[in-house]
């Protein structure tokens, strides 16, 4: 039986990342949005959140009903998909400080 494949350079991109969170991202249970360091949300956010400055990625769950927000975890994950920190969405929301990661590849077809 083949495995559903999102990406076609997960591995070679974020080598850290653990199998667990590999697999739910391929299987499209989990998310990976680029962090925009840029903007003035992500600066004020990690002034207060230890070890966000070294984050590069966000990994999170693209199904949660936002009224259980409040119950999401949002792990973040440096360059090479080492574990950052997490998050809880009580503290923070993502809006307006993400976006597509370009560096991933998206397989075209499946079978």
């Amino acid at each position: 039986m083949s495995q559903f494949v999102k990406f076609e350079n997960l591995e070679e991109e974020l080598v850290d990342l653990t199998d667990v969170l590999k697999n739910s991202l391929q299987s499209e249970v989990l998310s990976i949005k680029k962090i925009v360091k840029s903007c003035d949300k992500f600066k004020h956010i990690s002034k207060k959140i230890h070890d966000l400055d070294n984050a590069e990625y966000v990994i999170f769950s693209k199904y949660m009903n936002k009224k259980f927000h409040d119950s999401e975890a949002f792990i973040f994950v440096d360059a090479t998909g080492k574990n950052v920190c997490s998050v809880s969405g009580r503290d923070m929301d993502l809006y307006d400080m993400i976006m597509d990661c370009e560096n991933l590849v998206e397989k075209k077809e499946q079978y």
